[in-house]
C-alpha cells in the first residue's frame, strides 16, 4: 500500500468512530507508509525530552536535529539513540533544515524568541509544527502564527499538554456536561519556585561551540554575556517572556478551558524583581495577574520565582470556584471536587502507572504525560484525530500571559477587546503588541 493511500484509508476508518479528520500528505520517503519523520529544533533541555518521547512512539522517527550549540547537539543525539536505529542528521541552521523535503513535522523548543518565527517558517515550508509554549514572544507573532497555520493548511499544536491528560479530560466532562459546579465565576492559578540570582553577566568571547549570531536569530543583536545561555535568557525581555509565559501558560490555559473564556476585557499586573534586585534578571520574580471576562467571570494567577512557599499544598496548580462548589488541581493529572461546606465529594489522583495503550509505549509516567500530547499531534497529521490544542487555542492562552507582561511593563490597567484581545485606547501599551526584529528576520505570512 502506498503511503498516501494509507493515510486516506486510516482517515476513512475514522468515520465510523465519529472522528473528525483532515488529510495531509506526509513526505518521509524512506519510511514505512505510516511512519512520520520529524525534526527537532532546540535540544538542550525541553526539546531533548520531546525528541526522546517522540522517538519511542510507534510510527515516528527523529530524522533531524537542529541546534546551534555543540553540547546540546550531543545531548539530543544521545536522547534518541536508545529509541531508534537511525542516527538523526544534524543541521544547525533552521533555514537549511527547512529546505529538506524528507521530513513531515518540526518540533520547536528553542528559546522563546524563536518559537513563532520558526513555526511560521516551517508551515511555509510545508511542515506541520509542534511548538513549545509560549507559542509567541509577543501578541503579533501569535496572530501571524494562527494565520500561517490557516494559510498553509498545516497542523500546528502548542505544548500545553494538559489538554491531553485523561483525568483532566474527565473533569472537563463533569464541569461542562454534568455541571457539577454550576456556573464557574472565578479561577485561580499559581506557580512557585526557588530560583537563584543570575548575577551580573561578564563580556567574554563567544565560545567556539556556540553560533551566537544564529542563536539570536530574529532578535535584535546583543553582545554575548556569560550568564545567558542556556537558561537565563528566560528572564531577559529580548529573548524571554518571564515566568508568566514560562509557567503560567499551563494553569491559565486550564482555567480558560474549564471556564470557557477566550479574550478578557480587563488586565492588571502587580509585582517586580524583588528577591534579588541587583542582577541581570529583568522580568518579575514576583507577580500577580488579574483578568476580567464578559459574563461575570474572573481569573487570577500568582507567581513567585524565588520563594518556594506552596499554595494549597502544591508548588503549582489551579482552582475553580462555582455556584455548587470548587475544583482543585495540584499541578498534575488529578483533581478533587469540594462542596460548599468544604467536604471533598470526589478525588481523582494521577495514575502511578497510566494506561499506555494510547501510545503503545512502556515508559515512565512523566514521559507518558508528554507522549500522549505528542501522539495526538502525530495522529492528527495522519488524519486519525483532531488536535487537542490547535494553535488558535494555544495562542489565546499565551495571549493572557503576554497581556499580563504588557500590563506589568507599562504599569497600566489594560482594557481589551473581548473579540480579539487587542488593547483599547492605549497607544503606548500597543507598542508592546509587537517587537523589533533583526534585519532580514521579520516573520512573513
Amino acid at each position: 500500500m502506498k503511503r498516501r493511500d494509507f493515510i486516506k484509508t486510516s482517515s476513512m476508518a475514522g468515520i465510523g468512530a465519529g472522528i473528525t479528520f483532515l488529510n495531509f500528505p506526509v513526505f518521509g520517503k524512506n519510511a514505512p507508509s505510516n511512519k512520520l519523520v520529524l525534526g527537532v529544533m532546540g535540544v538542550n533541555s525541553r526539546g531533548n525530552w520531546l525528541a526522546q518521547c517522540a522517538a519511542k512512539l510507534p510510527g515516528a522517527e527523529i530524522g533531524y536535529i537542529c541546534d546551534v550549540e555543540d553540547g546540546a547537539i550531543a545531548k539530543g543525539l544521545k536522547a534518541v539513540a536508545g529509541a531508534q536505529a537511525r542516527t538523526p542528521t544534524v543541521i544547525k541552521d533552521i533555514r537549511k533544515l527547512l529546505e529538506q523535503k524528507d521530513f513531515d513535522a518540526l518540533f520547536v523548543a528553542a528559546p522563546d524568541h524563536w518559537h513563532a518565527p520558526a513555526a511560521i517558517m516551517a508551515t511555509a515550508a510545508g511542515k506541520h509544527v509542534y511548538v513549545e509554549k509560549p507559542c509567541a514572544h509577543n501578541p503579533q507573532e501569535g496572530e501571524w502564527l494562527v494565520a500561517a497555520a490557516k494559510k498553509y493548511n498545516r497542523q500546528v499544536q502548542m505544548g500545553n499538554q494538559r489538554r491531553s491528560w485523561p483525568n483532566l479530560q474527565q473533569a472537563i466532562k463533569e464541569i461542562k456536561e454534568d455541571k457539577v459546579l454550576g456556573k464557574i465565576y472565578y479561577g485561580r492559578g499559581w506557580y512557585v519556585n526557588n530560583r537563584k540570582p543570575i548575577g551580573i553577566g561578564q563580556k567574554i568571547p563567544v565560545p567556539s561551540t556556540l553560533d551566537w549570531n544564529l542563536w539570536q536569530g530574529p532578535a535584535p543583536r546583543s553582545e554575548y554575556l556569560d550568564n545567558i545561555v542556556h537558561y537565563n535568557w528566560h528572564w531577559r525581555w529580548n529573548w524571554g517572556t518571564s515566568e508568566t509565559c514560562n509557567n503560567a501558560t499551563h494553569e491559565l490555559d486550564c482555567l480558560r478551558w474549564f471556564m470557557d473564556v477566550d479574550f478578557p476585557t480587563k488586565v492588571t499586573s502587580a509585582g517586580g524583581r524583588y528577591a534579588y534586585p541587583k542582577d541581570d534578571w529583568e522580568t518579575p520574580d514576583t507577580q500577580t495577574l488579574n483578568f476580567e471576562f464578559e459574563g461575570g467571570k474572573a481569573i487570577a494567577w500568582e507567581g513567585r520565582s524565588c520563594s518556594p512557599f506552596e499554595l494549597e499544598n502544591s508548588g503549582r496548580g489551579f482552582a475553580l470556584f462555582g455556584e455548587h462548589g470548587s475544583l482543585y488541581n495540584s499541578g498534575g493529572d488529578s483533581y478533587k471536587l469540594v462542596d460548599l461546606k468544604g467536604k471533598v465529594i470526589k478525588e481523582v489522583k494521577q495514575a502511578a502507572n497510566p494506561d499506555q495503550s494510547v501510545t503503545n509505549t512502556v515508559s515512565p509516567a512523566g514521559e507518558f504525560y508528554d507522549a500522549i500530547h505528542i501522539n495526538n499531534f502525530l495522529e492528527s497529521i495522519r488524519g486519525n484525530a483532531t488536535l487537542n490544542s490547535e494553535i488558535n487555542i494555544g495562542y489565546r492562552s499565551t495571549l493572557l500571559c503576554l497581556l499580563g507582561n504588557i500590563a506589568q511593563r507599562t504599569g497600566r490597567v489594560l482594557h481589551t477587546d473581548p473579540k480579539n484581545g487587542h488593547i483599547l485606547n492605549d497607544k503606548e501599551a500597543m507598542k508592546l503588541w509587537q517587537r523589533e526584529y533583526e534585519k532580514g528576520w521579520t516573520p512573513k505570512v
